[in-house]
């Protein structure tokens, strides 16, 4: 489809009202109001995998995207009006299907997953949305007013996050379609229209723009602002020190530690929370990293119990953490059973996939320094 001709035509009823309007404004009567363009687009050129489509209101985007992609285009998806978002999912899909689909867009939290679409705010929507498009049986699938009834931050870190999602999977193919210029550098397209002009650009780059999180010590009552998203215990311990990432002068994300004395005292993280509207982009892995380092200043190791699959996922990975417990329905070993610290399994959660690390990456005296941890001699 190198050339894509577009038209739009309607007849003008010719009501005295609109005779008012032409001899008013020197509109020239006529007997239909016409639209055309006319936009070059070689996607057959090059390899890709996800597209843009951008312009102000009225500028032919919609049209565009329905004349060149047809039935690949979506406005959005029928969702079941009282059960959870996880029922509007195909039914062929496993929940483990489904629940990947909601974590690599950064919609994350298990109790939102249970709330009816209708009951979400619209950056959940917006996530839920992007996480049905992801798993569609259509290897393309073009969004239209994508992002357009979010926060321009939260379109950005979404735009962010949907495009790693995406490319992850290489036979996948995104098109958005959107007025809203700002979320390009974010969403990192192969090629780019701008509407109305048509003008269209292989696009290159494909490094989004950093995201520089400031953190600071903070007192408990911080945690106030984040306990509703935590999945599970939203108690804090009366010890932990804790720790916030600030964005753009904005809270995104909470960390805490405490002190284990067990017969090989360490630390260990406490409570660890990325607001829904930031998940994706790995802001919670970095605090957590960030968190460990600084406590790994007070000279004894620092460990971490986390159930969360894209979290496990990453420090399996990652050079600054160690496996010490590979994913398992129990976080007690043998002699944890013995000492009886199975007595109340539900908090050592028993019912879910957890796994066990140590952080191994460096410690940060500076740091530690500036947000008042004390070092080990």
């Amino acid at each position: 489809m190198p050339v894509v001709n577009l038209s739009v035509s309607t007849p003008v009823v010719k009501t005295a009202r609109v005779l008012q309007l032409s001899g008013l404004f020197d509109v020239p009567p006529t007997e239909r109001s016409e639209r055309t363009w006319s936009v070059n687009l070689p996607l057959e050129e090059k390899p890709w995998q996800i597209g843009l489509i951008v312009g102000p209101s009225g500028s032919g985007k919609s049209t565009l995207a329905r004349s060149a992609f047809g039935e690949h285009l979506v406005g959005g998806y029928d969702w079941p009006a009282d059960r959870a978002v996880v029922d509007g999912f195909p039914a062929e899909l496993s929940i483990k299907d489904v629940t990947a689909a909601l974590s690599s867009v950064g919609f994350s939290p298990p109790p939102a997953w249970l709330r009816p679409f209708r009951c979400l705010s619209n950056g959940e929507q917006f996530r839920a949305t992007l996480a049905r498009a992801l798993v569609d049986p259509r290897e393309l699938i073009v969004l239209d007013e994508f992002t357009s009834v979010v926060d321009r931050t939260v379109a950005q870190i979404g735009s962010a996050a949907v495009a790693k999602a995406v490319r992850r999977q290489p036979d996948r193919k995104f098109v958005a379609v959107t007025c809203h210029a700002d979320v390009e550098d974010w969403l990192c397209p192969d090629w780019i229209v701008e509407m109305p002009a048509g003008n269209f650009t292989w696009r290159l780059l494909r490094c989004r723009p950093p995201i520089e999180l400031e953190v600071a010590r903070v007192e408990a009552e911080a945690w106030n602002l984040f306990k509703h998203h935590h999945y599970l215990d939203i108690s804090l311990n009366k010890t932990a020190k804790c720790f916030i990432a600030l964005w753009r002068g904005r809270p995104v994300a909470f960390a805490s530690a405490i002190h284990t004395p067990h017969r090989k005292s360490f630390w260990r993280e406490h409570r660890t929370v990325c607001l829904p509207d930031f998940q994706g982009v790995g802001i919670g892995n970095a605090l957590s990293e960030f968190v460990a380092g600084v406590m790994k200043c007070l000279g004894k190791p620092y460990c971490s119990t986390t159930g969360n699959p894209a979290m496990i996922r990453h420090r399996a990975r990652s050079p600054l953490w160690k496996m010490k417990r590979g994913p398992s329905r129990t976080g007690l070993d043998r002699g944890e059973m013995r000492r009886g610290f199975g007595q109340n399994l539900m908090s050592r959660a028993v019912n879910r996939l957890t796994a066990g690390f140590e952080y191994v990456g460096p410690a940060r005296p500076e740091d530690a320094r500036r947000l008042g941890v004390g070092c080990s001699p």
